[in-house]
């Protein structure tokens, strides 16, 4: 079983008025198969997280460790992170002109695999999988979430989960701009991804709505870079009747 664990992370960026510390010793284990919920106020850095694991060169790692498999994932690349099994689904996607959505995702599956999946299977796989998630076909001619909606390219991130089959997964506030119906799709995209995978799933969020989706075994509360609580899917029915107050009063 595939682990990923982080082991008191120290993050920091720099800004106008100069470096900025933002994660303040974080410590995390996830194992394939699990979903772990974080939530927390705005600011916490929440999404620092994310983008940590994932390689953003914005971000310094300053101690700590992230580990998949007991390897050090801070010594990677992005490319050999998304390769050995990590992947991010981005709060507010980018558009990619020029890039067709077929075109796109054929290229990720053969730098990943390290070869090109063999056209008719790859061609029918696609088509499969946007049919359950409900989007046009012609959307694979059209280039990378140009002129998508909101719920068009969160659709198509979960596409990219489905096709690519990572280790782990983080999803951004995934939930954020989505309608009821567009919710409902994409929480039964990444519950199908995990049953079929054992998909380990990072999942960040403010509300717990997607959580009566997708179903967490952890959650953990994350207030000024650190874990403040953690618990079960109750402490996320306690967030949303009670808020953060009681845990940004302690911080201050």
């Amino acid at each position: 079983m595939s682990t990923l664990e982080i082991k008191d992370l120290h993050v920091s960026v720099e800004t106008d008025q100069g470096t900025k510390q933002i994660l303040r010793g974080v410590d995390l284990t996830i194992k394939q198969g699990e979903t772990h919920a974080i939530m927390g106020p705005n600011g916490s850095g929440k999404s620092t997280l994310a983008y940590t694991i994932a390689g953003h060169p914005k971000y310094t790692v300053e101690s700590g460790s992230i580990l998949l498999d007991g390897e050090e994932v801070t010594e990677m690349s992005v490319d050999e992170r998304a390769r050995a099994g990590l992947f991010l689904a981005m709060q507010y996607p980018v558009e990619i002109p020029g890039v067709t959505v077929q075109n796109f995702l054929r290229t990720a599956k053969t730098a990943i695999d390290g070869e090109a999946p063999a056209i008719r299977s790859w061609i029918k796989d696609v088509r499969s999988s946007m049919e359950k998630l409900r989007m046009d076909p012609a959307f694979a001619e059209r280039n990378v979430n140009e002129g998508f909606s909101g719920g068009e390219k969160k659709r198509h991130e979960i596409l990219q989960l489905e096709l690519l089959k990572p280790k782990f997964a983080v999803l951004d506030e995934t939930d954020s701009g989505l309608d009821v119906d567009a919710l409902k799709i994409v929480s039964e995209g990444v519950n199908r991804v995990k049953e079929e995978t054992g998909l380990g799933l990072l999942l960040i969020t403010h509300y717990t709505r997607i959580l009566r989706y997708i179903r967490p075994d952890h959650v953990h509360v994350f207030v000024a870079g650190k874990v403040a609580e953690q618990g079960g899917p109750e402490l996320a029915d306690r967030l949303e009747d009670e808020g953060y107050d009681r845990f940004l009063t302690a911080s201050a």
